[in-house]
């Protein structure tokens, strides 16, 4: 990749994970004893995730495939799907949910499973439930693996577990406004999470990522991105990329699956939906910013797409969908 495409493709990607949202449900902090077994329940529109701190476990999927994992390890799940971590095959698991916790703040709880009387815990991890809003990278995820393993030697997220180890002590500390500070660490984490699979998922790279790391597509998806409320042609976006209207026309639908102007519509109502629910923006600064020329053309477009009104949207958050 050439260091043009290289700063175009860094932009565009900076851009797509501005929008990117992480929320923290609750985080805990599990302690256990040499024999322990959690089981996590399937979360639609949430993510796990798990950082080993201390020694060493089982994870376990719905479909029975087994990872090792050890300390400096993390794992990023980020469908929600049902799992289960353990220190022996045999173990039965606990409902996590079930499990009385200590309140460390807000969202944040001690869990201690074990029953012996040892001064030195066998397992120390930081275990998150996290509402995954993607926003405007809403495509990226169907495409992204249910499963992400972290090597603390591996060197897809340089830099990613010293915030890991500072997510943990945070939590052993337990300062005024670490909880706080936990739900950014959480949601710089999912970035570097995303951002690291982006860059490294070449050999099955399809839709939206493939577009990423397209020069031909990415500079218009960098327009559209920024400004998502412009009048946009097919046209004036293949001149973005320097490359005919057919051409870009053409590739963009092979690419990513949908025409341009299609992709305008989904983005913008992925975004009034973000701003809508989230942020909690009026209607009629939302329209505005899409640049819809009236509240109303906007409520229309926005249920055609949707299949309900900004006014239900906002009053009802529906469970995000990844």
């Amino acid at each position: 990749m050439s260091a043009e495409q290289f700063a175009l493709s860094s932009d565009l990607i900076n851009e797509l994970l501005r929008g990117m949202r992480l929320r923290g449900v609750e985080y805990r902090r599990i302690q256990t004893s040499p024999s322990f077994g959690l089981g996590f329940a399937e979360k639609p529109g949430h993510a796990w995730f798990h950082f080993m701190a201390v020694g060493n476990a089982v994870l376990r999927m719905e479909d029975g495939t087994t990872y090792a994992l050890s300390a400096g390890n993390a794992v990023f799940i980020s469908h929600g799907a049902a799992h289960q971590l353990y220190s022996h095959a045999d173990v039965p698991a606990q409902d996590i949910d079930r499990l009385d916790g200590v309140p460390l703040g807000d969202t944040v709880s001690a869990v201690h499973t074990g029953t012996d009387a040892s001064p030195t815990p066998s397992t120390i991890l930081f275990n998150g439930c996290m509402e995954f809003e993607l926003g405007s990278i809403h495509g990226l995820g169907k495409l992204m693996p249910g499963l992400m393993l972290i090597d603390a030697d591996g060197q897809r997220y340089p830099g990613l577990v010293p915030i890991l180890t500072t997510m943990e002590r945070e939590v052993s500390a337990a300062r005024v406004g670490f909880a706080g500070i936990l739900a950014r660490l959480a949601d710089v984490v999912a970035a570097m999470v995303v951002r690291g699979w982006v860059e490294c998922a070449c050999g099955n790279a399809s839709g939206l990522v493939a577009a990423l790391r397209d020069p031909r597509l990415a500079g218009a998806l960098l327009a559209l991105h920024q400004q998502p409320g412009r009048d946009w042609t097919v046209a004036q976006l293949a001149e973005q990329c320097n490359t005919s209207r057919s051409a870009f026309a053409d590739r963009f639908q092979v690419t990513i699956g949908m025409t341009p102007l299609r992709y305008v519509t989904e983005l913008r109502m992925r975004l009034a939906s973000q701003w809508l629910t989230l942020e909690r923006l009026p209607i009629e600064e939302v329209a505005q910013r899409l640049g819809y020329t009236s509240q109303a053309a906007f409520s229309r477009a926005f249920k055609r797409v949707t299949g309900k009104t900004p006014g239900l949207s906002r009053k009802v958050r529906q469970p995000i969908v990844t």
